[in-house]
């Protein structure tokens, strides 16, 4: 699989996106538009590690819900995830079996090394 989830109203993923300049075969997922379903977020989250990792604390659902003073299960993040699209970090660049999850310095330079090495 070679795909981008990301959110196209989230200026950051717009200016990685430009930045990273993918290559055309790979497809591009508006979370708003096209949620992630359950099989694509099993295969992240496998790759990922856990469901913990592809959870966006900064959602502002996040802090409405004040979920910051529950101790989450990764049933209960994978739930959350596929309830609602801001859940879900982004941008997550999938290469086959290499995921980037995020928009940290750190991420985003792997990424571009990643991409200019291919």
């Amino acid at each position: 699989m070679k795909k981008v989830y990301f959110l196209k109203t989230c200026d950051s993923c717009i200016r990685i996106l430009k930045r990273l300049r993918l290559p055309q075969h790979f497809a591009l997922q508006n979370t708003k538009e096209t949620p992630i379903s359950a099989k694509e977020l099993e295969f992240i989250a496998e790759k990922a590690g856990s469901y913990g990792v592809l959870f966006n604390k900064r959602a502002k659902m996040y802090r409405a819900r004040e979920l910051q003073s529950k101790s989450l299960t990764e049933t209960e993040y994978k739930s959350l995830i596929l309830e609602h699209y801001t859940f879900l970090k982004r941008p997550i660049i999938v290469d086959g079996d290499i995921i980037f999850v995020g928009n940290s310095p750190k991420i985003v330079s792997q990424a571009m090394k990643h991409f200019n090495n291919e």
